[in-house]
């Protein structure tokens, strides 16, 4: 079984990376932890195969955590879950030896993808010895996903991102009519894009109450 430590500050979205973890064959979560701090302490009495690594926690960059495991001699393997986009987070992600880099929102199917190939690159390196040329390139290969996760059928990426970006933007959260505004896209598919990431642990669902009526479902991003 290949043993990882979560690293997120969000309680929910640790909950829904731990059970994601869970659900895919060969992998077993180690521990949670929501910072930095208890992180490099989990790696003082306990061991892991694989970090999965938020960036933006309470007490540090995940960055400057790899730069500390790196320092203290722990080769562990990281995968980096975050909505960090800027060029050089993820070029200093390379730098660290970061193995795989996913982007924040995102699915079941994305991680799983991710930890497969994971799966698969260990594989390539279970025989000691040395290698050759084509040895090496396959085991990098298994690393690399041809072709990005599809989205549900008639969803685009690009209407998801703006109903993100949105959600961000408004820490009290948004009902789909006010993503609907904030997006130019119909109240339907507003609150379509919104029930995908919340049924994805992406965003969480809370009901508000008016002076009348059935309660309204806002939704709040999980960051």
């Amino acid at each position: 079984m290949i043993r990882v430590l979560v690293v997120e500050d969000d309680p929910v979205a640790a909950e829904a990376h731990r059970t994601y973890v869970e659900r895919i064959a060969g992998f077993t979560v180690a521990a949670v932890v929501h910072s930095g701090a208890e992180a490099l302490r989990f790696f003082e009495r306990d061991t892991a195969d694989l970090v999965l690594l938020d960036f933006y926690l309470p007490d540090t960059h995940g960055l400057a955590v790899c730069r500390a495991l790196r320092a203290a001699g722990n080769p562990v393997d990281v995968i980096a879950v975050t909505s960090a986009r800027d060029l050089a987070v993820v070029k200093a992600a390379v730098s660290v030896g970061i193995v795989q880099y996913l982007i924040k929102p995102f699915t079941f199917a994305s991680l799983r993808d991710k930890l497969d190939r994971y799966a698969k690159f260990r594989e390539s390196f279970a025989e000691t010895g040395e290698v050759g040329q084509s040895e090496v390139d396959r085991a990098f290969a298994a690393l690399r996903s041809p072709v990005a996760t599809a989205l549900p059928k008639g969803m685009s990426g690009q209407t998801l991102d703006a109903v993100v970006s949105a959600l961000r933007e408004e820490p009290d959260g948004l009902s789909a009519g006010a993503a609907a505004t904030a997006t130019g896209v119909s109240r339907v598919t507003a609150r379509r894009y919104l029930e995908y990431l919340a049924d994805n642990g992406l965003a969480r669902r809370e009901p508000r109450y008016g002076q009348v009526g059935r309660p309204e479902v806002w939704y709040r991003a999980v960051t």
